[in-house]
């Protein structure tokens, strides 16, 4: 008997996206004088990846502009991060406004990061057996989300295929499984964040005690037995990599409100937005979306369209 294909939910991380897209394109405008290139690239995006998976299911998270628990807890998270643009976070507003027009819902909470509502969602998606869950992200903080219903969708440059993380694409490409990806991450730090990790201590050196002791806390209670600049090292940087561990791992309860009859997608839904892109002057993928609205059409895996 062939086993029941699974529906699909994406689970798109709206920030991650929007960033990407602002810096991928030029900044061009529209007649009027509006910067729309995040826009354009986060439909442009998002249309591929529909087209591509035809999930049943959509839901879109936003960081809300407002500190964090890991604010709270370490004044300076994310303190050397330089400041995006105003020019990107003013196209957050026409996304939204095309998301709306969709019914596609969003998802954010004050006090928490997309990634933890993320994790949150994708928690809750478990026990629905049917059905699996791809995390659209250009982010790898949700590495440490992906299990067998759990995956995720990196976003390609211009020309090739977005990638696909399973557990066995991470273990290809770092060795680990994703369990140990929180530890890999406490271990090395992420400047990105400001995390601090322990200092000194690299991938490849990361990649290697984790190996060796699977976990962190295997790492310190064999510590003893770790000898020179390494051992030095890491007791130094016992504290900071305990706490980095903290800080770098999501939260799988956030207090949101998930009712799976409220995420139901059709294909046939992004024909309202046409009269957006009109109006954003986005006349290629009005194309694009009248071209496979008749068709319905699911690409095959060899012959996937580009993100731009």
């Amino acid at each position: 008997m062939n086993e029941k294909i699974k529906e699909k939910l994406i689970l798109v991380d709206g920030n991650s996206l929007i960033h990407r897209a602002f810096h991928a394109l030029p900044p061009f405008k529209t007649k009027t004088g509006e910067l729309v290139n995040a826009v354009f690239g986060f439909y442009s995006i998002l249309l591929n990846v529909i087209t591509r998976y035809q999930p049943a299911y959509i839901a879109v998270t936003f960081d809300v502009a407002k500190k964090t628990f890991r604010h709270l807890e370490y004044a300076d998270y994310k303190a050397t991060r330089e400041k995006a643009p105003q020019e990107l976070y003013d196209q957050f507003a026409r996304v939204k406004e095309g998301l709306i027009t969709l019914g596609m819902p969003i998802f954010e909470q004050e006090g928490f990061e997309a990634d933890d509502v993320i994790a949150t969602i994708a928690e809750k998606m478990k026990s629905h057996v049917d059905i699996e869950t791809y995390i659209l992200t250009g982010d790898k903080d949700t590495f440490q989300l992906v299990d067998d219903k759990t995956f995720i969708i990196s976003p390609a440059k211009a020309g090739t295929d977005n990638m696909v993380y399973d557990s066995n694409a991470i273990h290809e490409r770092y060795g680990l499984t994703t369990d140990q990806m929180i530890d890999f991450k406490a271990l090395r730090g992420d400047p990105s964040d400001n995390i601090p990790g322990v200092h000194g201590i690299g991938e490849k050196t990361a990649i290697s005690l984790l190996e060796k002791y699977k976990t962190l806390e295997g790492i310190y209670d064999n510590l003893n037995i770790i000898k020179g600049a390494l051992h030095e090292k890491l007791e130094k940087g016992r504290e900071d990599a305990l706490f980095s561990k903290k800080m770098v791992t999501l939260v799988h309860d956030v207090p949101i409100n998930l009712d799976i009859s409220e995420i139901k997608f059709k294909f046939e839904d992004f024909e309202r937005i046409i009269p957006l892109f009109e109006a954003l002057e986005f006349r290629s993928l009005i194309e694009r979306i009248r071209r496979v609205l008749p068709k319905k059409v699911i690409l095959d895996e060899q012959k996937q369209m580009s993100i731009f």
